[in-house]
């Protein structure tokens, strides 16, 4: 590359979500047999047939699947262990493991011709094919473990046949590349495997939702298994060094590379994620578009021998260490810079490397626990790549004690050709930050007031009160207990289990909902905050579970409606303080305080929770990072399309205009003073065209 010199510009300050931790150090602490906290927990349900492992980047799944193992090898009959990845470079996280050394009763070994990760080739269809031979001797052997990428696992499966896995536990780490897709062939084995039930399976992800669009198992599979949750919560509150971390997004005009050094900033660790050339905000030449970061950041001085990392000289003096994962025209070279960063020696060595510019690596499965800054340009479709692109930061270090993830944005201009595309894009990136704060929030135990306290819980220094809308924490799960008046409580076991582990699978379909995004952030004069958490929440939820009742349905849309709308008040709380100045209670328990807060005590019913709209806070944030100017021309373009009730909207409506007269026995009325009522009477009188236009067209019809 050329040799320029450059002078970064100041950076700006990225309006953003700051979560607060505890730094307790819980994480890191081990138990007699050198189990941390995540690991412990799933071990006490190694016992299960079908395991589901859902824990964060870096809490410790490799090592909790490996004591696992062991038990089922040791103790369970099984046979054969074969822990399936989606990539070699993630192989060498199942690397022989001395467990015996920190009180475990046995060590984890895996011979060096059964780490199929480590044998030589690309990692391709035609070198993951040319592996079945070494599984078909594996399964022949008497030698216990088994490291495969998920292509190597999936060909096997096809040539020797399922039953060829009967008695061996099947280990699929990272287990949201798989899908319930009939055309998803690990999917589709995995199915059968579980129909023929005479393997275990231990499925492990760092994602809280699967698929993104498309879940990763049938409801039916799905029971089958026990899930262990790890919450992001739980992780970041117990970590000894990392005290805070921070999400935002830039909105920038022109070249992203103008406009990216206002926000890298060269004193972090970072790890910048350059767009896919076919992205919008591509420059279409990703070479250039690397030195021309590099540029930003002062005067290249060449390429150390050693470790392939490019070295900038900054203007105050100081030699940057850049690597560079993009340019993959020297094969050597590529191989250099990989084996540097991967190097064992240097993994406790802060100074070994500055800056990381990647396109498609250094996502999952890559550990720099230094990294401060997560740097995103564009937005990334899997909202589960996003999930794994902000754990690259999220590591605990010594001395690190802050963390940040930056979407840069493409600004939607009144001169842009594509106007829509880039409104597309800022509310998708909107919706990933609003996903990532679910993500990141304690795991909430909705109840009716009056339930009764939960074991385990602190109520606060008064304790459990009757009559009060109560708030505990159990610090040692990540749960918050809020009780709501009015709640419907879950019936079926299923509603149960939905309520309690995937309520972020709702919120993500909900979120991912253009029109409700559209109209809750930019639409607040003409939508009212019932349509989207009533009416889109609940078409949203029977959708996805049509079998469940009635009344299920209903206490699932309220119990994720609740966990939105409580997180992002709490978050207003927060911020509101901020502002007063008084960072003092920004601390470990500033998220409780908040939700404390939003509560007020009693006061909070389901009316409450479903009268607040679910984007008020991201609003609040996105209007500091946007002028007034640019945001009335996307609110002018969203209310724009605004269009009349759908015979769909107008059902809806007048289903809980039913409700609505068997609690206050009266219909609503269209000259009501509360707009909500106003809007149900709206949609019976919609209905009631709807019908008498269907009748008439049939009359139509049979008359001839």
């Amino acid at each position: 590359m050329s040799k320029p010199t450059g002078n970064p510009t100041n950076t700006y300050t990225v309006p953003s979500v700051s979560i607060k931790t505890a730094h307790t150090g819980a994480s890191n602490k081990a138990n007699e047999l050198g189990m941390r906290t995540m690991q412990e927990r799933a071990y006490a349900k190694r016992g299960e047939q079908y395991l589901l492992i859902k824990s964060p980047p870096a809490s410790g799944k490799s090592r909790a699947l490996m004591f696992i193992a062991l038990d089922k090898l040791n103790n369970q009959g099984l046979k054969q262990a074969i822990v399936v990845v989606p990539e070699r470079s993630i192989g060498s996280s199942f690397a022989d493991e001395p467990l015996t050394q920190f009180g475990f009763y046995w060590d984890w070994q895996v011979a060096p011709q059964w780490n199929l990760c480590n044998a030589p080739g690309a990692d391709d269809t035609k070198v993951a094919k040319s592996k079945v031979d070494a599984v078909r001797k594996f399964l022949s052997s008497d030698d216990k473990v088994l490291v495969c990428t998920h292509a190597t696992f999936r060909f096997a499966v096809d040539e020797l046949g399922i039953q060829s896995f009967d008695d061996r536990l099947i280990a699929i780490d990272e287990f949201h590349h798989v899908s319930s897709n009939p055309d998803s062939i690990l999917g589709s084995q995995l199915t059968a495997l579980i129909a023929r039930d005479k393997a275990h399976v231990v499925a492990m992800t760092g994602s809280y939702f699967r698929g993104d669009s498309e879940a990763v198992l049938s409801p039916g599979d799905e029971s089958k298994f026990e899930t262990v949750t790890y919450t992001y919560y739980e992780q970041l509150n117990g970590y000894t060094w990392l005290k805070s971390l921070d999400l935002g997004y830039f909105f920038y005009t022109g070249p992203y590379v103008d406009a990216i050094h206002k926000v890298l900033d060269p004193s972090l660790k970072t790890i910048v994620h350059i767009p896919n050339v076919n992205a919008r905000e591509s420059l279409k030449d990703k070479q250039r578009e690397v030195e021309e970061i590099m540029h930003g950041l002062g005067e290249w001085k060449g390429v150390d021998p050693t470790t392939g990392f490019h070295l900038i000289e900054t203007p105050e003096g100081r030699t940057l260490k850049v690597a560079d994962l993009v340019d993959d025209s020297d094969a050597s070279q590529r191989t250099k810079v990989l084996s540097s960063l991967k190097d064992p020696a240097h993994k406790n060595n802060r100074s070994h490397i500055d800056i990381i510019v990647a396109l498609g690596m250094a996502k999952e499965g890559f550990d720099w626990i230094w990294c401060e800054h997560a740097l995103t340009v564009g937005y990334r479709s899997s909202l589960t790549e996003i999930v794994q692109i902000i754990g690259r930061a999220t590591r605990d270090a010594q001395g690190k004690t802050s963390a940040r993830f930056t979407n840069l944005i493409a600004e939607p201009a009144a001169d842009q050709s594509l106007v829509t595309e880039a409104v597309n894009d800022m509310l998708k990136a909107i919706s990933a930050s609003l996903l990532m704060e679910q993500v990141l929030a304690p795991r909430y135990e909705f109840t009716p007031k009056d339930a009764g306290p939960k074991d385990g819980f602190d109520y606060g220094p008064d304790g459990y009160q009757t009559g009060h809308t109560n708030v505990g924490v159990n610090e040692a799960t990540g749960q918050y207990h809020v009780e709501i008046n009015g709640l419907t409580t879950p019936e079926s076991k299923e509603a149960t289990r939905i309520c309690k582990e995937d309520l972020n699978e709702v919120i993500t379909t909900f979120l991912q909902d253009k029109t409700t995004l559209e109209q809750g952030l930019f639409d607040k004069e003409n939508v009212l905050p019932q349509e989207l958490t009533q009416l889109r929440m609940g078409k949203i939820v029977r959708e996805r579970y049509p079998d469940l009742s009635d009344e299920d349905q209903e206490a699932i849309r309220q119990h994720a409606i609740a966990a939105m709308n409580v997180t992002q008040q709490a978050k207003l709380e927060i911020s509101k303080t901020t502002e007063n100045g008084d960072d003092e209670q920004q601390g470990s328990t500033a998220l409780l305080d908040g939700v404390r807060k939003f509560v007020n005590v009693r006061e909070l019913d389901i009316e409450l929770v479903d009268a607040i709209n679910p984007f008020e806070a991201a609003y609040a944030v996105l209007s500091k990072s946007m002028d007034e100017k640019l945001l009335r021309q996307v609110q002018a373009a969203i209310e724009s399309k605004k269009a009349n009730i759908t015979e769909e909207e107008a059902r809806d409506l007048a289903k809980r205009a039913l409700e609505f007269k068997k609690e206050r026995g009266r219909l609503p009325d269209l000259q009501s003073a509360d707009a909500w009522e106003r809007r149900l009477a709206e949609g019976v009188a919609a209905l009631t065209r709807y019908v008498a236009q269907a009748k008439a067209a049939e009359a139509k019809k049979n008359n001839g």
